[in-house]
């Protein structure tokens, strides 16, 4: 079954109805889980969540202004981003990440000073 003309489709049930042979055999995702979709969610599993923890917790522990500064984790790799003050914080920022355990690979995209 093909979606209604002239427009894609925009619901989980006439993208299910279009693309499975048996939708009605399947489960339908919650509302969050379909809005987590569309905003290109993933999925972190519990060690990822516990090395998110610990990095966190490093960076706020360090006494280091942090307040610009994001933090993702993928398996034993870490994304940090943001900004800070001047390429001291940004050298202290990652030595701060570097001995957090668990850490294999650091993605730095912090940039010093302001963006403006």
């Amino acid at each position: 079954m093909s979606p209604p003309s002239g427009r894609n489709p925009k619901t989980y049930d006439e993208i299910t109805r279009s693309t499975v042979l048996d939708p009605d055999s399947s489960q339908r995702p919650t509302r969050e889980q379909e809005r987590q979709a569309r905003e290109g969610f993933r999925a972190v599993d519990a060690g990822e969540h516990a090395l998110h923890a610990r990095v966190t917790a490093a960076l706020a522990g360090s006494g280091a202004d942090v307040s610009k500064v994001t933090v993702e984790v993928s398996g034993d790799m870490v994304r940090i981003a943001g900004e800070v003050a001047d390429s001291a914080a940004l050298r202290a920022l990652e030595d701060i990440v570097a001995r957090v355990s668990g850490v294999e690979t650091i993605h730095n995209q912090v940039v010093v000073g302001s963006k403006r």
